[in-house]
């Protein structure tokens, strides 16, 4: 019994913290110490989608990878003398955009100094580029602050790899504070930007490990031939479009792929191997989808991760150290 009671006070105290911590977002948070702060951050970001579209998929997805790790804390930007930081975890490895992060940071610190933190800098930039590349708007929750930590075998550890099956991905989800609607929604994120081969090469190659003629039998056998073509064994340097024909486009023809069993990865199939998300992999491309509009929301649910807020953390000078 006085375990029992134990477990429901940790977890009791788990929910007033993270009732305590999202309350400390709100939408126009930097409306009367940096009014401007959401106009620059997307002066920057349009410049730069105009001659770098290609940076939209990456940055989205740094996002991402920062709220899975540590919460929605910027701490995905950090750099380590020992090359011990997330941004040198494995996982992203193949992340992109870092020096467009510094160039609106410098622009938010040159209009209002020690005021924008830079974990709010990667929602807006999310938000930013989804635009840019003709997807749905959102209202972006800012308060967020950085904190100063960050670590390779965390990254490792938290973020879901592109082999995961959907019992995992959603119980990672759950464990955030995500729904299953969210983990679908947010999975239409890979409607844009590319992959390198090494992270589906093993369901065109040798996937039952009896000999390469074994492919992923949840793959469409056309596409693995399409695939083949494009990454030889062991290529570890092509990069292969994630929605194909159109991956600088936000929009819902991932799910038309995912359908077809042209999925990317292993994780992108496992969608339609529960009922909800199958059903809304199938919906999101008939009249009246409400995926843009579930995208924003789910984003905003993401966006609330384990945020530092008030005096907790720091607001970084420079978003690649800590103060």
């Amino acid at each position: 019994m006085t375990t029992l009671k134990y477990l429901l006070c940790l977890f009791l105290s788990s929910l007033v913290i993270s009732h305590a911590n999202s309350n400390g977002l709100k939408v126009g948070f930097y409306a009367k110490n940096c009014p401007k702060a959401e106009s620059i951050v997307k002066q920057v970001i349009s410049s730069a989608m105009a001659t770098t579209p290609s940076l939209a998929g990456p940055l989205l997805r740094m996002h991402f990878h920062d709220c899975f790790v540590r919460g929605c804390e910027g701490s995905v930007l950090l750099n380590s003398s020992t090359k011990q930081a997330e941004k040198d975890s494995p996982p992203n490895l193949s992340l992109r955009g870092f020096s467009l992060i510094d160039r609106v940071k410098t622009a938010l610190e040159k209009a209002c100094p020690e005021t924008v933190s830079c974990a709010d800098i990667l929602a807006l930039v999310a938000r930013d580029v989804t635009v840019a590349a003709k997807g749905p708007s959102w209202n972006v929750e800012t308060g967020r602050r950085d904190g100063n930590v960050s670590n390779s075998a965390e990254a490792a550890s938290n973020l879901i790899p592109p082999t995961a099956n959907f019992t995992f991905m959603k119980s990672v989800f759950q464990n955030l504070g995500l729904s299953v609607k969210d983990l679908v929604v947010l999975s239409g994120g890979h409607t844009i930007g590319t992959s390198h081969c090494t992270s589906f090469d093993k369901r065109i190659y040798n996937f039952t490990g009896k000999g390469d003629s074994f492919t992923d039998p949840t793959l469409d056998t056309n596409y693995v031939k399409q695939l083949r073509n494009k990454c030889t064994k062991g290529d570890t340097t092509t990069l292969v479009e994630m929605d194909p024909g159109s991956a600088r486009i936000f929009d819902d023809k991932y799910f038309t792929v995912v359908q077809k069993r042209r999925g990317l990865f292993q994780s992108d199939a496992a969608l339609l191997d529960d009922p909800e998300t199958k059903s809304y992999v199938l919906g999101a491309t008939e009249q009246g989808s409400t995926f843009f509009k579930d995208f924003g929301v789910s984003m905003v649910k993401m966006g609330r991760i384990g945020v530092l807020t008030g005096k907790q953390g720091q607001i970084r000078k420079v978003c690649s150290k800590a103060n």
